[in-house]
C-alpha cells in the first residue's frame, strides 16, 4: 500500500440503460465527469466500443473533448483508443490536438482489443493481423508525437502527454521498453508467483526505460467498484452489469443495463447464474469499510498508487452515491 492516499480515477464506458437513449447515456458521462472533478478524482477516462447496443461510447477523442471543455482541472483520457482500428498518425494527431487545446490535462491510453463481433471487425477492417501490429503501431504513434518519425504530428506536442497501455502480457513489455504507463485489470491481477507477486509487473518495473512521456514506471489498477451503505445495496448496484456480461456470452450481444432483483436470477440457466456470480466476484463491492479494505489489499499486491474505477450501473443516482462514498474513503 502506498504511504500516501492513493489516487482514484474513473473509467466510464458510456453504458446505455433500458428506457434511455444513447444521447442520454453520453450526456450522463459528461455530468458524471463534472461531479468527479468536484469530488477530487484525479482522472476521468472514456473508452472505445463499436456497434454494441449497451454502450454508446464509440469515439473517445470526441467525448474527451466534450469532457475537457466542460470541466476545468480533472485530467481526461482514453481507456483506451484501440490501435487496430486506426492509423497511428490519426491517433497521434487527435491526441496532440487535445493536448494543445487542454494543456496538462490529457492522457492517452492505448489498447489492442478488436471489435465485439465479426460484423464490427469487418466494418472496421481490423482483425488478428492488425492486432499483431500493436507494438509497431505504438512506436509509430510515439514517433509522430515526439518528432522522431519521418513526419511530426500537428499540432506539435508542447505539453506533457502521459501515455498508458491497457496491459496484456505483450503490452507490458512494450510499455516498459517505450517508457509508458500500464493499466492492469482482469485476470492479470490474480496471476501471481509463489511469493505472491505479479510477475508481469515485476518485469515491467525492472525493464522500464524513462521517456519524454513518463519518467518512472507507473501502474494503475483497473477494477469494477460499487460502494453503498449496505453490502446488499452494493451487490444490487453492480448486479445489472454482471447479468449483462453473463448474457452476452450466450447471446453475443451486450445489452443496455436493466434493473435486476435477486428473484430475477431464478429465470436464468445454471450456467448463466454461475457466470453472474463469477462476474460479481471480480468486482469490489460492499460498504465503504469493506471496499476500502479490499482496495488497500489490491494496491499492496500491485504496488500501484492509483485505482481506475470501472463498471456501469443502471441506477444513476446510486452510482453517483457510490462515487461520493469512494471519493471520501481516504479523507
Amino acid at each position: 500500500m502506498p504511504s500516501s492516499s492513493p489516487r482514484i480515477s474513473i473509467l466510464d464506458r458510456a453504458n446505455t440503460r433500458a428506457g434511455s437513449s444513447d444521447a442520454e447515456a453520453l450526456a450522463a458521462v459528461v455530468v458524471r465527469g463534472q461531479q468527479a472533478e468536484q469530488l477530487g478524482y484525479h482522472r476521468f477516462w472514456v473508452a472505445e466500443h463499436h456497434g454494441v447496443p449497451g454502450i454508446a461510447g464509440s469515439a473517445p477523442a470526441i467525448l474527451m473533448a466534450a469532457l475537457a471543455g466542460r470541466t476545468a482541472t480533472i485530467r481526461v483520457g482514453s481507456g483506451g483508443i484501440m490501435l487496430p482500428n486506426h492509423q497511428p498518425l490519426v491517433v497521434a494527431e487527435q491526441a496532440a490536438t487535445l493536448a494543445a487545446l487542454f494543456p496538462g490535462r490529457v492522457d492517452l491510453g492505448l489498447g489492442r482489443s478488436l471489435g465485439f463481433t465479426p460484423a464490427v471487425r469487418n466494418a472496421l477492417g481490423a482483425g488478428a493481423e492488425e492486432a499483431a501490429e500493436f507494438a509497431a503501431d505504438i512506436n509509430q504513434v510515439l514517433g509522430y508525437l515526439a518528432g522522431t518519425a519521418n513526419i511530426t504530428s500537428r499540432p506539435a506536442l508542447t505539453t506533457d502527454l502521459p501515455v498508458f497501455i491497457l496491459a496484456t502480457s505483450t503490452g507490458i513489455d512494450v510499455a516498459a521498453k517505450a517508457g509508458l504507463g500500464v493499466v492492469l485489470g482482469g485476470p492479470a491481477l490474480t496471476t501471481t508467483d509463489a511469493e505472491g507477486r505479479i510477475p508481469a509487473l515485476e518485469r515491467y518495473r525492472k525493464n522500464f526505460q524513462p521517456s519524454q512521456f513518463l519518467a518512472a514506471p507507473t501502474v494503475m489498477v483497473s477494477i469494477n467498484v460499487g460502494v453503498a451503505d449496505t453490502a446488499g445495496a452494493a451487490r444490487k448496484l453492480v448486479l445489472p452489469e454482471a447479468v449483462a456480461l453473463a448474457r452476452s456470452r450466450s447471446t453475443g450481444s451486450f445489452a443496455p443495463l436493466a434493473p435486476v432483483d435477486e428473484t430475477d436470477l431464478q429465470a436464468f440457466t445454471a450456467s448463466e447464474r454461475q457466470r453472474i456470480e463469477t462476474n460479481l466476484a471480480a468486482t469490489v463491492h460492499g460498504t465503504p469499510g469493506q471496499v476500502k479494505s479490499r482496495i488497500e489489499d489490491l494496491l499492496k499486491l500491485t504496488g500501484a498508487a492509483e485505482l481506475l474505477v470501472t463498471g456501469g450501473m443502471f441506477d444513476v443516482g446510486a452510482q453517483d452515491r457510490s462515487d461520493v462514498l469512494l471519493a471520501g474513503l481516504w479523507r
